[in-house]
């Protein structure tokens, strides 16, 4: 049996580099249409998102602890600290196969799915909050994709308005500066939203093997993931970036601007109310609900269609390779 807090070492270690992985994954989701659209340079636009992506990961708890507390029954795991592990490398080794495709998947369902099949395999279903898993994770995945795409259509539709007499060099100018806005506004809520799951994630561990009595963020781990999301963005994922950016429409700095505004509302909302949304989820469905205000054949329904089969399954992927990944353990005893 390994020695506990090397054990705990090297979950914390493995949250980071989820982090991180998260960082450069979702690096699309703040800066993909203010590149695209030319209003930033690749450079410029990632020292800003990494840099509000620090900020925002501060703004609040709610998150942090519907992860560490809202998905599994803590009482029914104490002390089993390899399950975090395992949920980790689920996440990770997800987080990665999409990377490497350029498929814009979800970082937050993947480390959702591994500690959901990485509890299934230690203790079975009663180690699941079903109840929080109702209302924390599955109706915002439900709803939070249709209210980006709501949301863009309307705010795409309410700008044009606004903008219908002005000439078009104007509206495109006025918009590239308020894209930066914009652009700013969606790295911070991504960084209020996804630094937060790391932080829940680490929690629960320093919990399960009695580090703290309670669920509570230490400011250390608010810190670290801070850092380690920040510098994943920093690296970027230009891959996705590009799928984000042209692929599913032709953007200009209005489009930009209405589909960062929408997928910033609401993921500012879900974190308010601690749901754990997916921020890919959000920007990609914003994006498409600006290009079908346009009409409904501006869009590369397609792209759309591939990146809503990689959502599907990624709980469901995550969980059995975190599922695996703790049975490996536990048949090598170190569970």
């Amino acid at each position: 049996m390994p020695d506990v807090s090397m054990m705990l070492v090297a979950i914390v270690a493995l949250a980071l580099f989820f982090d991180y992985t998260n960082g450069a994954h979702d690096s699309a989701n703040a800066i993909a249409t203010i590149v695209s659209t030319k209003v930033l340079s690749p450079k410029a636009a990632v020292i800003m998102a990494a840099s509000l992506n620090f900020v925002g990961a501060f703004m609040g708890e709610q998150v942090a602890k519907t992860i560490g507390s809202g998905i599994v029954n803590a009482e029914v795991v104490a002390g089993c600290q390899a399950l975090v592990l395992a949920a980790l490398c689920g996440a990770i080794l997800w987080n990665l196969l999409t990377w490497y495709m350029g498929l814009p998947s979800s970082s937050s369902h993947a480390l959702i799915g591994g500690l959901m099949g990485a509890t299934v395999a230690y203790s079975g279903f009663n180690g699941l909050n079903f109840v929080s898993i109702f209302y924390k994770v599955v109706i915002p995945l439900l709803i939070s994709p249709l209210a980006g795409f709501v949301g863009g259509y309307f705010i795409m539709v309410l700008l044009s308005w606004l903008s219908h007499k002005s000439k078009p060099k104007k509206v495109n100018s006025l918009f590239r500066k308020l894209q930066i806005v914009s652009s700013a506004f969606m790295a911070t809520s991504h960084g209020q939203n996804d630094a937060q799951k790391t932080m829940g994630i680490i929690t629960l561990a320093l919990f399960l093997s009695h580090q703290i009595p309670e669920i509570h963020i230490p400011l250390w781990v608010k810190i670290t993931c801070a850092l380690a999301m920040g510098l994943g963005t920093a690296t970027g994922g230009w891959k996705i970036v590009k799928t984000m950016g042209h692929k599913i429409f032709k953007l200009e700095p209005i489009h930009g601007c209405a589909a960062e505004t929408a997928a910033a509302l609401v993921i500012s909302g879900a974190s308010h109310f601690g749901a754990p949304i997916s921020t890919t989820h959000i920007i990609s469905t914003s994006v498409l609900g600006v290009g079908a205000s346009k009409r409904l054949s501006a869009v590369r329904w397609g792209v759309a269609g591939s990146m809503v089969v990689a959502w599907i399954i990624t709980i469901p992927a995550s969980g059995l390779v975190a599922a695996l990944a703790f049975c490996v353990m536990r048949y090598f005893g170190i569970t």
